[in-house]
């Protein structure tokens, strides 16, 4: 498959995408380091504003970088039958509607980190520790998943088993019989306790301690693997639905790393609207559905490609619907549905 943007050609800027990434990163935690804080919801409203107007702009810069590039390479726009013009247009749109997709995703990410601090009794001075070492984690999982996903995304049936895996991920949630993750009965952690010495205490924000001149992992460490096994698990499901509405790899690598930089931000926001947005599972499980059929369906049977445009509004269209009826219609108290 032709792509605008392929590794090889463009490596130089998927490298220097993931240099400047990197840097803001480190030069957040410099700013953290040593200094347990609660980020307050101000700052993390600020935060995650922030991070969204970044990638507005960084929309825009793409935008632009793909007209000057099919601008200089006709031949380029002429096989994949479209001008400079109209083919960045998709471009930019592809990378709005995969922002917005993995964006919403990512919140049931947040959901499950909730639940993982709660067990490991993490205080929320802590989390944002956690919470940064997980995302520089699920940052490198995500680029090897995009990576192999480019490659098998090349193959027809591949596509179709992914489609039709979206569709039963989609109709399981409707269902009710979406996977939760609960420590107590996890393998993972009966795996852990097996190999690697554990103490119940935290240690300021330690991973590992000494105790009695012995080398152990604190609940900490435990949360932290917690927090990127979580992710993996949601990335069987985001990285397939993003190549559900682009197969640019440029596109799905930073649309990516814009919607999982700023969980940190989002998930102390979710601390104080958690239960609000009960609705939004129902939504989201319409989007996986629908690009489920885009993929098996629309682009192999019936090889034909529905429009960005029109892919970009039923996504936010059930994203933001099922928001604002989560709000019109808030959950019953416990003592309504007794």
């Amino acid at each position: 498959m032709t792509h605008i943007f392929s590794f090889s050609e463009f490596w130089p800027l998927y490298l220097l995408f993931s240099l400047v990434v990197a840097g803001i990163l480190l030069t957040s935690l410099r700013a953290f380091h040593g200094k347990p804080e609660e980020i307050s919801i101000r700052k993390a409203a600020i935060s995650a504003l922030n991070w969204f107007g970044l990638a507005l702009l960084f929309n825009v810069f793409l935008y632009f970088l793909t007209y000057w590039h099919l601008s200089h390479r006709p031949d380029l726009a002429a096989a994949l039958g479209g001008t400079a013009d109209s083919l960045a247009r998709r471009t930019a749109l592809e990378f709005l509607s995969g922002y917005l997709l993995e964006k919403s995703l990512a919140v049931d990410n947040l959901f499950v980190f909730i639940v993982i601090f709660q067990f490991f009794s993490i205080p929320k001075e802590n989390q944002f520790r956690v919470l940064f070492y997980g995302l520089f984690g699920a940052l490198v999982l995500r680029a090897i998943f995009i990576a192999m996903g480019s490659v098998m995304m090349e193959i027809d049936w591949v596509v179709v088993m992914f489609g039709v895996f979206l569709i039963y991920q989609g109709i399981s949630v409707l269902r009710g019989k979406e996977p939760e993750i609960h420590p107590e009965n996890n393998r993972l952690l009966k795996l852990l306790r097996r190999f690697i010495p554990l103490t119940p205490k935290l240690d300021g924000q330690k991973f590992f301690t000494r105790l009695d001149g012995k080398l152990m992992a604190t609940p900490l460490f435990l949360a932290l693997i917690f927090v990127e096994f979580t992710d993996i698990m949601f990335a069987f499901d985001s990285v397939p639905a993003i190549f559900g509405l682009t197969k640019e790899p440029l596109v799905v690598f930073t649309s990516n790393i814009f919607a999982v930089i700023d969980l940190r931000a989002l998930y102390f926001l979710l601390l104080a609207f958690i239960g609000r947005f009960h609705y939004l599972g129902v939504g989201l499980s319409f989007v996986l559905v629908f690009i489920g059929l885009k993929m098996a369906l629309f682009d192999v049977v019936l090889d034909y490609h529905i429009p960005t445009e029109v892919s970009l509004i039923v996504v936010l269209g059930l994203i933001v619907g099922s928001i604002t009826l989560s709000l019109m219609k808030p959950p019953k108290a416990p003592e309504q549905e007794a």
